[in-house]
């Protein structure tokens, strides 16, 4: 990281952070305002969900770049550096190109910031200038088509300012309820807030009954165009390989057979379908096929770091940043599906505000032993807290182990599966975003992100 990026960073952080919404879109549409509303300069999909919404967004990135068009890409948060959050052509800004989005956003928040603060308001925070940043470097590279994941929830998250071609709702579960709520309703209706008359509305499947609901009655209302798996689009068939696995999907406007996705998980499948789906209603209303060859050649290449993700061989290190529930649920069938482990270690970091408890409750009947650790995120459990947790969980104080330090956890994981496994024996990395990229940085995987 360059030093002017480290005085850029230092500054967005100086402002409120970015798991902490306020719900009002007014400064951030007074930005764009005053720039003369970028995100009005090209077409968008925007992604919202509770997980999938980064993969989904990759997926449907690759799949824009292989038709020709120059894409931008915004997700989070970052693994490695807040450049990631910024990608042209599927490839980060550069650290130059990073600073001089917030310069050029600069004058702007500073108006805006003096009205509100006039008014008795806040600030914009840390996301709403992220994504001011965001969608004036888009303008400036010029793109295409952005694809955008919303940041958290959807109604009054700050990607809104734009008016997308299409909305794309992934799986939904509980995160987050301390703005969402913690009714499946309200963190669904918080979600379905992306959706608008005008935009092709794509709908993923859904764990939860009133989720589902709560979708289909705001597409309904809204009168918008819709494609929802199982009905009109759907996973038609599944193989897991190495690598990755082989998929038969049924877009909206055509069937794409003999498709190898380069992820793994049941989970991805879907996300690939959703993403498939975005670009046909995209490019053609749904009426028209993106093309055999478009998809393979997209859904091969496609990565996902972080979720899912094997860093290592003999014995395997797999990543994850399942950071709810339901995430660690998904990410237990993957290593069921893919794997055969004789002795599986856990290394487990999780974050404040999340439901530890049930996180490890889940990941328990998979893990032979837990190495309970923290990242140097300010946001993390302390270790000693989080393994009295685990301890009441796993029942066996034999199956969990403390290691305040990130490398002694993952050198004690390590021992711990090739003792117990072998050249079986598997390691998952798993509890939060801020851990797996860490352990990434560990592994000398921080430069693929």
């Amino acid at each position: 990281m360059s030093s002017e990026l480290r005085e850029v960073y230092a500054a967005l952080l100086e402002r409120a952070p970015e798991n902490r919404i306020e719900p009002d879109l007014t400064r951030i549409r007074r930005v764009m305002e005053l720039m003369g509303d970028p995100q009005n300069a090209y077409r968008s999909i925007r992604i919202a969900g509770t997980n999938g919404k980064t993969t989904t967004a990759r997926i449907a990135e690759r799949i824009l770049r292989e038709t020709g068009l120059r894409t931008g890409r915004a997700t989070s948060p970052h693994l490695h550096s807040p450049v990631e959050r910024i990608a042209i052509d599927g490839v980060p800004i550069s650290d130059a190109d990073f600073c001089q989005a917030y310069r050029d956003v600069e004058p702007f928040a500073a108006i805006a910031d003096a009205e509100s603060l006039e008014r008795g308001g806040p600030r914009l925070t840390f996301f709403e200038y992220m994504v001011a940043m965001t969608y004036q470097a888009f303008a400036t590279a010029p793109v295409d088509v952005a694809v955008v994941e919303v940041g958290l929830g959807g109604t009054w998250d700050a990607t809104g300012v734009i008016d997308p071609d299409v909305a794309v709702v992934a799986a939904i579960g509980y995160d987050h309820q301390e703005y969402l709520g913690d009714d499946i309703e309200d963190v669904a209706g918080e979600k379905a807030g992306i959706l608008t008359p005008d935009a092709f509305a794509v709908i993923g499947r859904q764990r939860y009954e009133d989720a589902a609901r709560v979708l289909r009655e705001r597409v309904a209302a809204l009168g918008a165009v819709a494609a929802f798996e199982d009905e009109q689009i759907a996973v038609l068939d599944r193989t897991p390989g190495v690598g990755g696995q082989l998929l038969s999907l049924q877009g909206i406007a055509a069937r794409y057979d003999e498709v190898f996705l380069a992820l793994l998980g049941e989970h991805q499948a879907h996300n690939a379908l959703l993403g498939v789906a975005a670009c046909e209603a995209l490019l053609g209303d749904g009426e028209t096929p993106l093309g055999q060859d478009v998809v393979r050649e997209a859904l091969a290449a496609v990565t996902s770091p972080g979720r899912a993700e094997v860093i290592r061989q003999a014995p395997t290190v797999l990543v994850d940043a399942a950071h709810n529930p339901d995430g660690a649920a998904v990410l237990v069938d993957t290593v069921r599906e893919n794997f055969r482990f004789t002795r599986t270690v856990g290394v487990v970091g999780i974050l404040q505000e999340k439901d530890a408890a049930q996180i490890l409750e889940v990941l328990e009947p998979l893990l032979d032993v837990v190495v309970v650790t923290q990242s140097s995120s300010p946001r993390a459990i302390p270790t000693d807290r989080l393994a009295d947790i685990a301890r009441d969980i796993f029942d066996d104080e034999d199956r969990v182990t403390e290691a305040a330090s990130l490398p002694d956890a993952l050198q004690a994981a390590v021992d711990l599966a090739e003792q117990g496994g072998g050249e079986f024996g598997g390691v998952v990395v798993a509890g939060s975003v801020t851990l797996a990229a860490e352990v990434r940085d560990l592994m000398g995987r921080g430069d693929e992100a």
